[in-house]
């Protein structure tokens, strides 16, 4: 058996090393990347631990909770704001703030993110206050400038600096969202009806421009077609005309060309009535007289041989 002077030594030894354990473990600390920590000695600050490696004094020094350096994000619940036509809106907002400043978070307000969201609260009544409900609505990024530089420039002597404000929503009453849809319903309606009517506009526009585009082409279609016609026509009287000089025809043949041309005069379905010329009589003559050998006499003037009346007359 082992002797009690053995048994207490070995106690001894034991509280020792568990002693010595404590004091390690109390004496060195690691500080993680982006944290930092305020150490007080005696309970008077002392320093302020960056990330790694650090040696505390044990039992003297003590290390307060790690705070975080990197930008938070904080969404605060609807708060009630009255606007300045007193209507009753519930506001959303989310701040990202980031401590810039360990010592002053720790020590110069007690609950920094409480004290964002009472600053917020406050200072969103008073802008809001301010503004009617429509433009509360659309001046968000107003809204959000004026809330940035009031919460800036309060927490900045707490250590923390607030590097954006954002409306997250804007909530009217029930009643008030009913009258809006209501009215933007009826804008809607307004405005297609607008570009229903324009549109109409538009193509009634186009389609009387394009029928007379249309007209003006076929009427100088037309004109071209019919000057091309009146020339061609022109042309072959002309060319006829130098064919029948150059033929040199004789009063007979003439005559019974005169005669084989009159039914085609008659051809054509339009054509109800056909008044048959005097000169038939004439050319007839002239043929019968052709054919029975007299010759037209050349001093009455007539192609197809000397009529009644030159005959009766008496002679002196």
């Amino acid at each position: 058996m082992d002797s009690p002077g053995g048994f207490a030594l070995t106690i001894v030894m034991l509280v020792l090393i568990v002693f010595v354990v404590i004091v390690l473990v109390r004496s060195v600390r690691i500080v993680p990347q982006a944290r930092a920590g305020v150490v007080e000695r005696l309970g008077k600050y002392q320093r302020t631990l960056n990330p790694g490696l650090t040696l505390l004094i044990p039992f003297v020094d003590r290390l307060l909770p790690l705070l975080d350096l990197r930008e938070q994000v904080v969404s605060f619940p609807p708060q009630p704001v009255i606007t300045e036509d007193n209507l009753v809106v519930s506001i959303d907002t989310v701040v990202y703030f980031q401590v810039t400043d360990p010592r002053a978070a720790t020590y110069e307000i007690a609950n920094y993110i409480q004290a964002v969201e009472q600053l917020t609260t406050t200072t969103l009544r008073n802008v809001v206050g301010g503004l009617n409900l429509e433009e509360a609505l659309t001046s968000r990024d107003q809204i959000n400038g004026q809330l940035r530089g009031v919460l800036d420039e309060a927490t900045g002597r707490w250590g923390i600096r607030v590097s954006r404000v954002e409306l997250k929503a804007i909530d009217p009453p029930h009643s008030i969202q009913d009258s809006m849809e209501k009215q933007m319903r009826a804008e809607r309606d307004r405005r297609a009806a607008i570009l229903t009517a324009e549109g109409t506009k538009q193509s009634a526009i186009l389609t009387a421009e394009g029928q007379r585009q249309a007209a003006i082409l076929k009427a100088e279609g037309d004109a071209k077609a019919a000057i091309l016609r009146a020339d061609g026509e022109s042309q072959a009287i002309q060319k006829v005309f130098d064919a029948i000089h150059k033929g040199n025809p004789d009063q007979k043949l003439l005559a019974y060309q005169y005669l084989q041309t009159l039914p085609k005069l008659a051809e054509g379905s339009s054509n109800k009535l056909w008044i048959i010329p005097s000169e038939v009589g004439e050319a007839l003559k002239g043929i019968g007289n052709a054919l029975g050998g007299t010759n037209p006499d050349p001093r009455s003037g007539d192609l197809f041989g000397p009529s009644e009346d030159t005959e009766k007359q008496p002679q002196p």
